[in-house]
């Protein structure tokens, strides 16, 4: 598979699956999109993405790229003189799928330029936007319909000598998701943009996500993933990041197992293991780390652990790979326990 090289971000060729996101907030008000981005950056996000619906947000990359340290995606639909200005100010790549910019004369102005400039241009198909004539052909938005539509743009690229090329084919459908990509695997070699489009609110849109994405990377399809969540785009980077961290392939990061709790806790657990998933967010250790409700399923089940907590009477115990270290009172656990995991 090609390699493709985004900023100081490469995807494709077997590098390491690179998380994704997108803002929501107006590209123009730069300010505010800045403090946007950093925030993403600091939840582990690799490439960020922006709309450019005017002028002024195309002028507006200039002035983010100076403040942020991820490479920026330029997402335009139909102008092609957008995508022109957003490489003239810097941006890393280009969202916009040529079949789409009208003339051929438009279409090599952007291919020219991109290459000139080494900037990628991702081919976005979405299933509720193909042409008329391949919904025609194949009466819905197939997989095959996808596909299809999908080797027109990568042609009219192709004819203007531009080959830097990044593929993205998301449904809003799962198995049509799972369907088009392993179609796209096996008859294309652009690295691919992994998503659900439109996935819906957080619960919704992390469960469709996690099984569409998840079916994908453990057969070996994807080079970057964006969950699509009507949410704060935070929450893009935290779940990405979960799917990624559940199927090893995200290094360097803590593992969080947890008992559901049952009537033999007698600690207020629930509380306690969602502070300490939080504060493992800005841990950076390739440990696992165990919050459990009773010296039943603590030291036991959990003793593969480097380190845990099972839950006493109003009070905790802190082990170490089976072996109990410590006993601590239940309001001093969580700082106990915190200080233990940076010893380590």
């Amino acid at each position: 598979m090609k390699k493709v090289q985004i900023g100081n971000v490469t995807i494709g060729g077997g590098e390491k699956i690179a998380v994704q996101s997108m803002t929501n907030v107006k590209t123009k008000n730069y300010g505010e999109c800045i403090e946007q981005i950093l925030r993403l950056e600091n939840a582990g996000c690799d490439i960020v993405r922006v709309a450019i619906p005017d002028l002024e947000s195309a002028k507006a990359i200039a002035k983010i790229k100076q403040k942020i340290h991820i490479p920026l995606v330029a997402d335009i639909h139909f102008d092609y003189k957008l995508a022109l200005e957003c490489m003239e100010n810097g941006v890393d790549k280009i969202r916009i799928n040529p079949g789409n910019i009208g003339s051929e004369d438009r279409i090599k102005q952007v291919a020219d330029k991109a290459r000139k400039l080494n900037i990628p241009i991702r081919i976005g198909i979405n299933g509720g936007s193909l042409e008329k004539d391949i919904l025609k052909k194949y009466s819905a938005p197939t997989p095959e319909a996808m596909l299809e539509s999908a080797k027109r743009h990568i042609a009219i690229l192709n004819k203007f000598d531009f080959d830097n090329i990044v593929l993205s084919l998301k449904a809003s459908n799962v198995k049509n998701t799972i369907a088009v990509y392993t179609l796209a695997s096996k008859e294309l070699d652009y690295p691919l943009h992994l998503g659900v489009t439109e996935a819906g609110t957080y619960l919704s849109g992390t469960v469709k996500s996690s099984v569409a994405l998840g079916s994908l990377l453990l057969n070996n399809i994807g080079d970057t993933i964006r969950i699509s969540l009507t949410d704060d785009p935070v929450n893009e980077v935290i779940v990405a990041r979960e799917i990624l961290k559940s199927l090893d392939m995200l290094g360097n990061t803590p593992t969080l197992i947890s008992c559901p709790t049952c009537a033999r806790c007698n600690i207020n657990l629930i509380p306690l293991a969602k502070k300490v998933d939080e504060y493992l967010r800005t841990v950076h250790k390739n440990i696992t780390v165990a919050v459990m409700g009773c010296a039943v399923n603590g030291p036991g089940e959990a003793k593969e652990a480097d380190i845990g907590i099972a839950g006493g009477d109003k009070c905790g115990l802190i082990f170490k790979k089976g072996e109990i270290f410590k006993k601590v009172s239940e309001d001093a656990l969580f700082e106990e326990f915190k200080k233990e995991i940076e010893k380590m």
